[in-house]
């Protein structure tokens, strides 16, 4: 039943990723990244490194694929670039040391991304919806 639960859960987010727009992509990532990160800090204070290593690189490949989506001829992605290039410093020093208050400094700076995308996706749709009328 267990594995059964599992293979069910894999379809659904398969489906999910396959079914969503850019900016809900661009969601889910940071999302995900937020996930990996508090896990990692749980992990570190469980004493469990491994799993906390694991769980950090995860979060610095998730960086590095939002680096990916930049569109640098934009002012702004210049400045995102910086955060990123913070974010990932700092989830690296958190690996290295173990350091949750690292890897908090890191988790906050994502999860504000994460509160500004999730509203630009609602202003969107917002819009959207007027210009359909």
């Amino acid at each position: 039943m267990h594995k059964n639960r599992k293979s069910v859960t894999n379809i659904y987010r398969q489906q999910s990723v396959m079914t969503a727009s850019p900016g809900e992509l661009t969601l889910m990532l940071y999302n995900e990244c937020v996930k990996d990160i508090n896990i990692a800090i749980e992990s570190i204070n469980e004493s469990d490194m491994e799993k906390a290593h694991n769980y950090i690189t995860n979060s610095i490949n998730i960086i590095r694929e939002l680096v990916k989506t930049l569109d640098m001829s934009m002012p702004i992605a210049k400045e995102m670039l910086k955060i990123y290039d913070f974010i990932m410093y700092k989830l690296m020093q958190g690996n290295v040391k173990k350091d949750p208050e690292q890897l908090k400094e890191a988790l906050t700076l994502v999860e504000e991304f994460r509160t500004t995308w999730y509203q630009v996706i609602k202003t969107v749709e917002r819009e959207g919806a007027k210009n359909a009328i």
